[in-house]
């Protein structure tokens, strides 16, 4: 059993930045894929990023460029560094952790998930 929990979400204008955190339980950490997704008002939950055990990164055209993604196995935590935020940025982020071998932006393939962390971008 994993437990996951987010954390630096806020409030930011457009143009600024924000770093995600998402903190896990157990020992078995660093051999998780771990994931971001994240959900706006009205619409469906949507992938934003990975980050395989091996370090492999992949990221949601939306956000490419923009935001960056790192882990931390001797800390069990999972960032997610998001810079030039724009408006429809806006929405509430979940962290998710997957007992697979390769990268995935597939929703059903993560075994945990996290609360979620709102961060809100104004114009």
């Amino acid at each position: 059993q994993v437990q996951l929990v987010e954390s630096g979400g806020g409030l930011v204008q457009a143009g600024g930045s924000l770093r995600l955190s998402c903190a896990a339980s157990g020992r078995t950490f660093s051999s998780y894929v771990m994931g971001w997704f994240r959900q706006a008002p009205g619409k469906e939950r949507e992938f934003v990023s990975t980050i395989t055990w091996g370090g492999a990164r992949t990221f949601a055209e939306s956000v490419k460029g923009r935001f960056t993604i790192s882990r931390d196995n001797a800390k069990n935590t999972v960032y997610l560094q998001m810079n030039s935020l724009k408006p429809e940025d806006t929405a509430v982020y979940y962290c998710a952790a997957a007992r697979i071998y390769y990268s995935s932006a597939k929703e059903s393939e993560y075994d945990y998930w996290g609360q979620g962390t709102q961060v809100t971008v104004s114009s």
